[in-house]
């Protein structure tokens, strides 16, 4: 009490409520019937800082650009609108841009290389123009797609006249009207002969001069405006390959610090490395590995504990991990699906996450404290068609890196997860991307890309 006015205790402010989520847009949907084409699978989905373009890639090396529509007729992005509570009566809209043939995919073995990753660069734009880099097996490129709009002159006089005296009574100006824009994508550069393996990821540093290209021996650093050189900052390669242990799967710069990046590695574990430590980073700055029980380890656990991808919050605070027993374990070594690599993705306020499941399901889950939220969605135009058991969730911190390995992995019965739900092991959708500022998500389905808001 303080001169008669009460002072409430402040009470912690609970956990958001669950998102609504609605189904938003589909482009390239098959219908019934239809043939899929290998080289029209999408390989990598992408959206750029400002959410306002988004990139997808194919395993055929063609790169599309979709570019957001709803935000023009009012003037500004969908959370400035809320802010001023203006009434929202439209949902995130997408349309299409252009495209581009990165690369010609090589065939060898009947294995089509593909662009297995991507990132979209809006602080690098010319004009009207975007920049994208892609990769297929061994060589990083940088795109540009700009705009030029072509004029033209309408009913222009030519030059073999002269002009009378005083002029023409009735003289017509030529007219010039505006041409519909045409998008010409450029390869700028060419990042090559660095690599011997599949490219597996590839990340800009937030100082905007530097990226790291990663296979499965070795990151490598470039300068953007370098082509023809890089500099080897993580090589796992043993003098003798028959010693090899274990390959990086995935690596990523941290969003704010420009000296630290993250790796991750076939036996489960993620390395933080500091680039002001060596030029050669052979040591890490922080390990985050779970040790295996003793007596667990088989030719499954080996491969199940591979991380397939890695991300960092907006922040940086967090490290957002996805290996195969993150989602459901069922014995399914007989067709490859084992070696399936999800992605994982967090919201702009690191308030969520999701990642990809099979029958092209993909979840949502919240991860602020105290928060219960699991939502189950199918990548379709109805996404709440499916109604599934909603998988158990222990309690856990986002701080610590887990794994869970079930023993018996012939027990289940085919086509049936832990919690009894039926799946569709054809069926997966592996690439998704959450929207940097907005509650929106793009998931792709094979060549079908879906994109939900809530």
């Amino acid at each position: 009490m303080n001169g008669g006015d009460e002072v409430a205790a402040a009470t912690p402010a609970g956990p958001p409520p669950p998102l609504e989520w609605k189904f938003s847009q589909v482009f390239g949907e098959r219908t019934a019937g239809e043939e899929l084409q290998e080289v029209d699978i999408i390989s990598a989905i992408e959206f750029d800082k400002t959410g306002d373009h988004l990139a997808t890639g194919d395993r055929g090396g063609r790169v599309v650009l979709f570019e957001r529509t709803d935000t023009k007729d009012h003037g500004g992005s969908r959370r400035d609108l809320e802010r001023m509570d203006y009434p929202i009566t439209r949902h995130p809209e997408f349309r299409y841009k252009t495209e581009f043939q990165s690369h010609e995919p090589e065939v060898q073995e009947k294995k089509v290389k593909k662009i297995s990753e991507m990132n979209v660069d809006p602080s690098k734009a010319v004009g009207n123009g975007s920049v994208a880099s892609s990769s297929n097996s061994s060589a990083p490129k940088p795109y540009l797609a700009n705009g030029g709009c072509t004029d033209r002159l309408n009913n222009s006089p030519g030059n073999d006249f002269s002009i009378p005296a005083g002029g023409f009574p009735s003289l017509r100006l030529p007219v010039v009207t505006s041409a519909e824009t045409s998008l010409v994508a450029r390869c700028r550069r060419v990042y090559a002969h660095a690599h011997d393996y599949h490219i597996n990821s590839i990340s800009n540093n937030s100082d905007g001069e530097t990226f790291i290209s990663a296979d499965d021996l070795r990151i490598n650093l470039w300068n953007l405006e370098i082509s023809n050189q890089s500099f080897n900052i993580v090589d796992v390669k043993p003098a003798n390959m028959e010693d090899l242990t274990e390959v990086i799967t995935s690596a990523e710069f941290h969003p704010n610090q420009c000296n630290m990046l993250a790796y991750s590695s076939s036996k489960g574990s993620i390395r933080l490395i500091d680039l002001r430590q060596s030029a050669l980073c052979d040591s890490h700055a922080k390990l985050f590995e779970e040790q295996e029980a003793p007596g667990s380890r088989s030719f499954f656990t080996e491969i199940i504990a591979s991380i397939s991808d890695i991300k960092f919050a907006k922040d940086g605070r967090y490290l957002l991990s996805r290996d195969y027993m993150t989602l459901k374990l069922c014995d399914l070594y007989e067709n490859d699906s084992i070696f399936d690599k999800f992605e994982c993705c967090l919201s702009g306020d690191g308030s969520r996450v999701a990642t990809g499941s099979y029958s092209n399901l993909f979840r949502v889950f919240g991860c602020s404290p105290g928060s219960t939220e699991t939502t189950t969605l199918e990548a379709s135009k109805n996404p709440m068609r499916r109604q599934v058991q909603t998988p158990s969730r222990p309690s856990r911190s986002l701080t610590t890196l887990t794994r869970v390995v079930r023993r018996g992995l012939g027990a289940e019965s085919p086509g049936v997860d832990a919690n009894g739900n039926s799946f569709d092991s054809a069926t997966k959708l592996l690439h998704l991307a959450w929207h940097p500022t907005e509650n929106s998500i793009a998931c792709a389905a094979a060549n079908s890309l879906y994109m939900y808001y809530a």
